[in-house]
């Protein structure tokens, strides 16, 4: 229970289909994390709004502290993949280490056999029953399977959505419904633990990285000017480069073995092929030689239509029907069909 409405509404409507029910709330921030928030999910007021709501529920409620995990699987993720180059995404490392793994195992102590959590998402079972599948949550503006693609068998077996059926309204009316404090409780689209969403900042003060003199290059190679760190961008960013030129330029590449930040024009930012690794297929243990899907290269990416060709060691081709814009290593590409996460991989260069 992170403080929130959707968890909150989780909760309440787990208790009205009979289930018993025990409140979690994850002690995420370290005691020198310098950007804590006290109303974040990893805040000590979201805490309160979460024991309030179990108060109100009459169910019991616990704080874990799982800051070294946080700061171990999460936080040091975060700064790393900026050091490479690449853009991380922090919310889906958080459901795969923590929220259904370290939690899991904090279950199994309760001897609980579910985790649910208030993620706009669904699940369903394979025709054959071997499997658990994952599908987009019923209102497909709130839907959060993107960032659950990474979810081994084990994990979602052992999962619940009770709010992947309704809509975010639904939920504001179930936490009313139930006189719960959270019901007006406003949502954060920032980093948890970034909460003014100056990642760069965060970096820097809590001593992840260090400024770093580079070059900014233009597709040619030639020097336009220099930067204090590759961490300090992102692919498709246009502001804050601090170049001058007659035309837009936009980050294009962050080229971190020679320490460089490549600009170009808008028509440089759009690609039709990328590679993906690590991939998860929720749909089968082995894919197929080729797919067929819409491809996701961003959580709020509309999604494209793709061809995927798996490739030995986790490793997949992506070839769009379009060009897309700003595709980012680092980030997740998901590959759907209708509602139904078929699996993904984590963007890793723009071409084979």
């Amino acid at each position: 229970m992170s403080g929130g409405v959707d968890s909150s509404a989780a909760a309440a409507l787990l208790l009205k289909q009979g289930f018993d029910v025990v409140g979690i709330t994850l002690k995420l921030w370290p005691q020198d994390c310098v950007s804590r928030a006290e109303d974040k999910c990893c805040g000590s007021q979201a805490v309160m709004d979460a024991r309030a709501v179990c108060h109100k529920l009459g169910i019991p409620h616990y704080l874990i502290d799982e800051s070294a995990e946080f700061q171990s699987g999460v936080i040091r993720y975060f700064a790393a993949e900026y050091k490479a180059g690449r853009t991380p995404n922090p919310c889906i490392m958080c459901n795969q280490v923590l929220k259904f793994g370290r939690l899991i195992e904090r279950a199994n102590q309760f001897g609980a056999q579910y985790v649910a959590t208030g993620h706009f998402a669904r699940l369903d079972r394979s025709a054959d029953g071997a499997r658990t599948l994952l599908k987009r949550g019923r209102d497909l503006r709130k839907d959060q399977s993107y960032f659950l693609f990474s979810l081994r068998q084990d994990q979602l077996a052992r999962a619940m959505f009770p709010v992947g059926e309704k809509t975010k309204t639904d939920t504001r009316e179930v936490a009313r419904h139930c006189q719960l404090k959270t019901a007006e409780k406003k949502e954060s689209m920032e980093i948890c633990f970034v909460p003014d969403n100056d990642y760069g900042k965060f970096l820097r003060q809590a001593k992840l990285v260090e400024k770093h003199r580079g070059e900014i290059v233009n597709v040619n190679g030639q020097v336009l000017g220099y930067h204090e760190g590759i961490e300090f961008y992102t692919i498709g960013q246009r502001k804050g480069l601090g170049i001058s030129s007659p035309a837009p330029l936009y980050v294009v590449e962050l080229d971190a073995a020679r320490n460089r930040v490549v600009v170009g024009d808008d028509a440089a930012l759009d690609v039709d092929e990328f590679m993906v690794s690590r991939c998860n297929w929720i749909q089968f243990d082995q894919p197929p030689p080729v797919l067929e899907v819409v491809a996701k290269i961003r959580y709020n990416h509309p999604g494209v239509g793709a061809t995927v060709t798996p490739l030995p060691g986790g490793r997949a081709k992506v070839f769009t029907h379009a060009h897309v814009r700003a595709v980012t290593p680092g980030q997740a590409a998901v590959f759907y069909h209708d509602d139904l996460v078929i699996g993904g991989g984590w963007i890793t260069r723009l071409s084979p």
